[in-house]
């Protein structure tokens, strides 16, 4: 297995689709641009999954879209989607992280990783350490001066769908380092 990673661009629209298809995954990296409420969400992903692929490969094909894609060979095997704090303040808004202090800090320039997805036939066999390896770097083309993620902190055994925030010990091994958060849910930032 050779699994190479680089910024997303248009012609992965199609293969970025399938990734989520293989991974029963109806929300196509849609949640942090919805603006219905959680239980709206849950309706759509349940009823209108189309309407949900058809919004990510439109970002895509356009360029709108910013991430990082792992491929092995012409297939997309993992997907990690990047924003500007300001594009996802949905994120910052949940229970965990509104009263969170470490938020009010100037945002200027600061990306944040808003998912992880790799394909189920990949996982624990480095993808996602790959694509948060991949991250900083991105990032920084983007524009970045720094690049926050949410991972949890969660106690072994851990099932691959609960950590489409990314594995906090890939972060880790990828230079970010804890700023701010709880105990479980750690707020964490390299430095471009």
């Amino acid at each position: 297995m050779s699994i190479a990673c680089s910024a997303v661009c248009p012609e992965h629209a199609a293969g970025l689709s399938q990734l989520f298809v293989a991974a029963n995954s109806t929300c196509f990296c849609r949640f942090w641009g919805f603006e219905g409420d959680d239980n709206a969400w849950q309706l759509r992903c349940g009823t209108e999954p189309a309407a949900n692929r058809s919004e990510l490969e439109d970002e895509v094909t356009t360029g709108r879209s910013m991430g990082v894609v792992a491929m092995d060979g012409e297939q997309v095997v993992g997907w990690l989607k990047l924003a500007q704090v300001g594009a996802v303040p949905k994120m910052f808004a949940r229970r965990l992280y509104r009263a969170e202090p470490w938020f009010r800090s100037a945002r200027e320039g600061v990306y944040v990783v808003g998912c992880v997805l790799v394909h189920p036939s990949y996982r624990l066999r480095g993808v996602a350490r790959a694509l948060i390896g991949c991250a900083p770097h991105t990032a920084r083309a983007y524009g970045a001066r720094a690049l926050e993620a949410l991972p949890r902190r969660l106690a072994p055994p851990v099932r691959d769908e609960s950590l489409w925030n990314g594995p906090l010990s890939s972060f880790e091994a990828a230079g970010f380092v804890q700023v701010a958060g709880i105990d479980g849910y750690p707020i964490l930032r390299v430095e471009l």
